[in-house]
C-alpha cells in the first residue's frame, strides 16, 4: 500500500505540490511493474524517495543540471517538479528507464527536462553543466570520475549519499585530488524535520 503523504510534502514543494503527487502516484502504478521500485518501496515512497530528493532542490542554481543514473526519477524528475527555474538533463543507460523518464516528463508537462541515454563517461554536454546530482549510483571513488568531466570550470558535484558518507570521501581521497575539487563538505539536510534526513556530498571543481 502506498504510504500516505507527509505533512511537510506540501511545504517542501510549495504550489507545486500537485505535480508531484501525480508524480509519485504513477510511481506507485507503474514503479514495479516497469522494474524501477522493489515491491517493498510503495511503504515508504514518499519519506524514503520522494522527500529525500526534494530536500536537495534548495541547493540547485537556475542553469543546466544533470542527475547521472536517474532510474526512476529520483531526484531528476522530483528535482525538476520542485524547481521550474532550473534545466534537468536526465542521463540513464537504460532503455526501459529513458522512455519512463521521457514519458513521465510529458505527462507531468514538465518542459525543463531532456533526457540523455548513454553512461555519464560517453555523454558529451554542450555546454558543460553548472551542477551533477546522483543518488544511489556508486561509491564517491568511481563517481567522481565519472562526473567531473560533465561539469563546466566551477561547477558542482552534489551526490546523494548514505549515513557512511565519510568514510567513502576518506577512501576517495586520491580521486578527490585528482579530481582538482575544493570545498569539500557533507551537508545534513532535513534535521528535525524529516525522519530520515539526506546526506549530501558536495564538492566545486577549480575554476
Amino acid at each position: 500500500m502506498l504510504e500516505q503523504e507527509p505533512a511537510i510534502a506540501a511545504e517542501l514543494f510549495g504550489d507545486r505540490i500537485d505535480v508531484a503527487r501525480a508524480f509519485t502516484a504513477d510511481l506507485a502504478q507503474y514503479g514495479e511493474e516497469r522494474g524501477l521500485i522493489g515491491p517493498l518501496e510503495l511503504e515508504r515512497l514518499w519519506s524514503r524517495h520522494v522527500v529525500n530528493s526534494v530536500l536537495v532542490a534548495p541547493l540547485l542554481r537556475p542553469g543546466r543540471v544533470g542527475d547521472v543514473g536517474s532510474g526512476a526519477g529520483l531526484p531528476g524528475l522530483v528535482l525538476a517538479i520542485a524547481r521550474p527555474d532550473v534545466h534537468l538533463v536526465l542521463i540513464e543507460p537504460m532503455e526501459r528507464r529513458t522512455d519512463w523518464l521521457t514519458e513521465e516528463a510529458d505527462r507531468l508537462g514538465l518542459d525543463n527536462v531532456t533526457v540523455t541515454r548513454g553512461r555519464a563517461e560517453d555523454v558529451v554536454p554542450e555546454p558543460r553543466l553548472d551542477q551533477v546530482t546522483a543518488r544511489a549510483v556508486s561509491a564517491l571513488g568511481k563517481l567522481i570520475p565519472l562526473c567531473v568531466p560533465l561539469l563546466r570550470p566551477g561547477g558542482e558535484l552534489i551526490f546523494l549519499k548514505g549515513a557512511r558518507v565519510q568514510e567513502e570521501i576518506d577512501a576517495a581521497d586520491k580521486a578527490i585530488r585528482k579530481a582538482k575539487l575544493r570545498d569539500v563538505e557533507v551537508l545534513v539536510l532535513g534535521e528535525g524535520i524529516v525522519p530520515e534526513v539526506t546526506r549530501v556530498f558536495r564538492a566545486r571543481l577549480t575554476d
